[in-house]
């Protein structure tokens, strides 16, 4: 089980904004009441599209992302780029406040550090790990493998499920590595949302 007062501290310390909820779906409610007349970017994010995220705040903002259905690819990612506000999840988070997220494209990580009003992390607990070492091995090794297999990909991790495998296949989506040692200052306000309760990869 996290300990969700000492992460507490620590993302505050680093600048973070946090906030908790027990479920999914009080973190949902929070987040639509929060985000009103925007215009809303994300990447994509198994967290989000289990809660749904993306298709509620549609009703009272502009959203812009690649995973919404219909969406053109690259224009979706163009515009998500410059919203007012982002959303994305966390591939690791360690409880000494360390966020870390590998992408593939590099749309979802150069966004979480661009000039947005609000950038929102949304994380299960599942994601929350002790220490660094062990956040970034949880975003190599579990998160990683598991959306390679989710895209069915031909990558070694997919085809075995297992861990990294560090290829050098086509497919590979592990490409970039970003991690947060503090709240990037100048950007607007950064705030991790966590949820007790398990979601995405």
């Amino acid at each position: 089980m996290p300990d969700y007062e000492k992460l507490t501290r620590a993302l505050e310390a680093r600048g973070f904004r946090v906030s908790f909820f027990p479920t999914g779906e009080e973190a949902a409610a929070y987040l639509t009441g929060a985000i009103q007349g925007k215009t809303v970017g994300a990447g994509g994010s198994e967290t989000l599209r289990q809660l749904g995220l993306l298709e509620a705040l549609s009703r009272e903002n502009t959203v812009y992302s690649h995973a919404l259905p219909g969406a053109d690819r690259a224009e979706a990612i163009r515009q998500a780029a410059l919203a007012q506000v982002y959303l994305s999840s966390a591939n690791g988070l360690a409880e000494t406040g360390e966020l870390i997220n590998i992408d593939g494209r590099g749309n979802r990580v150069s966004a979480t550090l661009a000039r947005h009003e609000t950038v929102y992390f949304v994380v299960g607990r599942n994601k929350i790990r002790p220490d660094f070492a062990q956040a970034l091995d949880r975003a190599r090794n579990i998160a990683g493998p598991r959306n390679a297999v989710r895209l069915k990909l031909s990558t070694p991790c997919a085809v075995r499920g297992d861990r990294c495998y560090d290829c050098q296949s086509p497919d590979r989506i592990c490409r970039a590595l970003a991690v947060l040692w503090a709240a990037p200052t100048g950007v607007g306000t950064t705030e991790v949302v966590l949820i007790d309760q398990d979601l995405g990869f």
